[in-house]
C-alpha cells in the first residue's frame, strides 16, 4: 500500500554414495522419490482444480510469504518476513459480536473444526499494480455466517486485526488507526469465492507473515481488503469505514473491486506487474471473477472505487 504523501512513512550440490549408486534399483527408488519431493514442493497445493481455481503459474513460496503489505511489522515488503516472529498465534480466539443471533467467541482450532477446509488457486491484485498467484487453504465465510445465523439488521461485515503492540511493533506508531479494520457488505461475504485462509500451499498453519493464523481473502478485490490476523468479527447495519478510507478516502473506497478502467489518483490500474515476470500484463476487470462476482454490483457505479 502506498502511504499517503504528508503521512509519515512510515543448494550446494548432493554426492551419492558409491553404497547407493551400486545397488541400481536402490538407486532409483531414490532418485524416483527425489523428484517427487522436488515437485511436491513446487506443485500445486491440490491434486484436483477446483471450480474456482486459476491454472496460472503459482507464484513461489518464498516470494509469496516474503513479499507483501503487513503494516503492524513495518512498511517495507519484507518486514513481515523479518518482524513477525513476534506475532503469538497459540492460542488464538475470534470474537463474533454485533447483530447475529449466536454471538460467540471461538477459540480457531473450535472454529475450523465443523468446517470444510478446501484448496483454492487465487490471483491476488495489490492497489500498487504487482500481483501474484496463491494456494491458498481455507473454508467459506458462508460456512461461518450460517453457523452464527446473521439478525435482519445485519447488512455488512466488520473485521478487525488483533490489537496488540507487543506483538505488532508498529501498534506503537499512529501512523494508521489501530487496529486494522475492513468490511465486505454481507452478500459479499456469502459469495463462494469469499474464503477464512488458515493455511497456504497445501498446509497449515498460515505462516506469520501472511496474516497468521487466520486472514480474509476476496480475489476479486485489491489486496488491502484482506485484512489480516483476524481477532473480530462484527454484523452490523452500516457500511464499515476501513483502515485506509480512514486515512485517504479520495484514494481507497470499500468496494475496491478491482478494475483496470477505474486509475488510482497517482497511477495506472490497467496493467500490473506479475512477481516474477519481466514484462506487465493487463488487469482484468474483478480480477477476473467476473462470472462469479458482476451480479452483486448490477446498476451500481463502479467508476468510483475509490
Amino acid at each position: 500500500m502506498w502511504i499517503k504523501r504528508g503521512i509519515p512513512v512510515i543448494a550446494s550440490s548432493e554426492i551419492t554414495p558409491e553404497s547407493t549408486y551400486v545397488n541400481r534399483r536402490r538407486f532409483i527408488e531414490i532418485a524416483t522419490g527425489l523428484t517427487i519431493a522436488a515437485s511436491a514442493t513446487n506443485a500445486k497445493a491440490q491434486t484436483k482444480q477446483g471450480p474456482y481455481d486459476t491454472d496460472e503459474k503459482q507464484t513461489p513460496y518464498k516470494d509469496v510469504t516474503t513479499y507483501n503489505n503487513f503494516y503492524e511489522f513495518g512498511t517495507d515488503k519484507d518486514s513481515a518476513a523479518r518482524n513477525a516472529k513476534s506475532l503469538r498465534t497459540q492460542p488464538w480466539k475470534i470474537s463474533i459480536e454485533g447483530f447475529v443471533k449466536k454471538p460467540q467467541t471461538y477459540v480457531l482450532e473450535e472454529l475450523i473444526k465443523g468446517m470444510t477446509i478446501e484448496d483454492r488457486v487465487y490471483r491476488m491484485r495489490c492497489v500498487e499494480a504487482w500481483s501474484m498467484v496463491i494456494p491458498w487453504q481455507g473454508f467459506q465465510l458462508s460456512e461461518l455466517i450460517k453457523r452464527v445465523e446473521p439478525a435482519s439488521q445485519a447488512k455488512y461485515v466488520e473485521f478487525h486485526t488483533l490489537y496488540a503492540p507487543d506483538q505488532f511493533p508498529e501498534q506503537h506508531r499512529p501512523f494508521l488507526e489501530w487496529p486494522y479494520i475492513e468490511g465486505l457488505r454481507l452478500d459479499e461475504a456469502m459469495n463462494p469465492l469469499t474464503i477464512l485462509a488458515v493455511g497456504l500451499y497445501g498446509k497449515q498453519p498460515l505462516p506469520n507473515p501472511n496474516g497468521a493464523p487466520v486472514r480474509l481473502i476476496t480475489p476479486w478485490k485489491y489486496g488491502f481488503k484482506g485484512i489480516k490476523s483476524i481477532a473480530k468479527i462484527r454484523f452490523v447495519d452500516k457500511q464499515p469505514v476501513g483502515t485506509w478510507m480512514k486515512i485517504a478516502p479520495n484514494e481507497y473506497g470499500f468496494y475496491a473491486n478491482v478494475n483496470p478502467a477505474v486509475d488510482h489518483p497517482r497511477w495506472s490500474q490497467a496493467t500490473e506487474r506479475r512477481l516474477g515476470e519481466f514484462f506487465k500484463r493487463k488487469t482484468l476487470p474483478f480480477n477476473g471473477y467476473a462470472d462469479q462476482v458482476a451480479s452483486m454490483y448490477a446498476g451500481m457505479d463502479l467508476r468510483k472505487n475509490y
